[in-house]
């Protein structure tokens, strides 16, 4: 079993987004790790001049390095931006949007969990064409990933694990707009919520969180209890998103997990403590709502 780092989604500062990835290289125990602005494009200029550093670094550590291509592409110069990530020599290419596809197509790429990849029929069509890896989305239940990636048995079948679930994504920025700003004029006031900003039901509850563009979960996904089941479902890797907390600490909780030195109640206690800005959920997984978190069939050693 892997671990893959997925994409920043945040607008971190540049320094703080290029120290954060050379702190990964160094010290996470991630396979892969996918790198580049894919939410916002008005965000990359910021990013280009730290890109050839993060990943000559990452690559230096033995980290398989992804590009990822924007979750949406509307306007020429994003189509532009595209095709040139496209056109990066030796470069793997993760997929997130279907217009990105065919410059890389019949060549090594990954599709990312924002390609609605439900069914084997839609894995193999993406496998025919080049894909070596898919990170499926994270609202799939284990069903249907065990379903996918018996059909796929030469692909790195990836599962949504830890960070908060991506649900959506638009041309109109949520944060200009609470800040009563036009987008074009948005003056990155999603810098002030480095890890999305909160909203609530009229109640009062935790409902959504907003990161410019698109719309998260209020619920941390955490599937560390479920990791035997998804061992069993045929899944090779597993994605963590970067939250503001220290990811490098996440990244070695899993690993101590797959690797059978950490019993996984524990292990989801230590990432609550790490991490206790928002609840875990693993309904998705369950076949539940989203937000549920159900717990983990105890082993066979705790039963007894």
């Amino acid at each position: 079993m892997q671990l893959t780092l997925g994409p920043v989604l945040y607008n971190w500062a540049p320094d703080v987004w290029r120290d954060f990835y050379f702190r990964i290289a160094d010290e996470a125990p991630v396979d892969a790790v996918v790198v580049g602005e894919i939410v916002c494009s008005k965000r990359a200029p910021f990013l280009a001049d730290h890109m050839p550093a993060v990943i000559e670094r990452l690559a230096s550590a033995g980290k398989q390095v992804m590009l990822g291509s924007l979750i949406l592409v509307s306007l020429p110069r994003e189509r532009k931006q595209m095709a040139e990530l496209a056109a990066a020599p030796d470069a793997l290419v993760e997929i997130n949007d279907l217009s990105c596809l065919a410059p890389v197509m019949n060549r090594p790429h990954a599709i990312g969990p924002y390609v609605n990849v439900y069914n084997e029929a839609t894995a193999g069509f993406f496998t025919s064409r080049g894909a070596t890896r898919i990170c499926l989305p994270p609202e799939l239940p284990l069903s249907s990933i065990a379903t996918i990636a018996a059909a796929c048995p030469d692909v790195v079948i990836e599962a949504f694990a830890f960070g908060k679930a991506p649900l959506a994504i638009s041309a109109r920025c949520y944060h200009a707009r609470v800040h009563k700003l036009s987008k074009d004029n948005c003056r990155f006031v999603c810098e002030q919520d480095p890890d999305g900003m909160a909203i609530k039901t009229l109640d009062g509850q935790g409902f959504l969180s907003v990161n410019g563009v698109q719309t998260l979960s209020h619920a941390c996904v955490n599937l560390i209890g479920d990791i035997p089941d998804l061992v069993q479902a045929g899944v090779r890797s597993l994605r963590l998103s970067p939250q503001q907390c220290d990811m490098v600490a996440v990244a070695e909780i899993f690993r101590a997990v797959l690797d059978g030195r950490r019993d996984a109640g524990e292990a989801e206690s230590e990432l609550a403590s790490l991490y206790p800005n928002a609840p875990f959920a693993n309904g998705f997984l369950h076949a539940a709502p989203g937000a549920n978190h159900v717990a983990a069939k105890p082993s066979a050693a705790q039963a007894h």
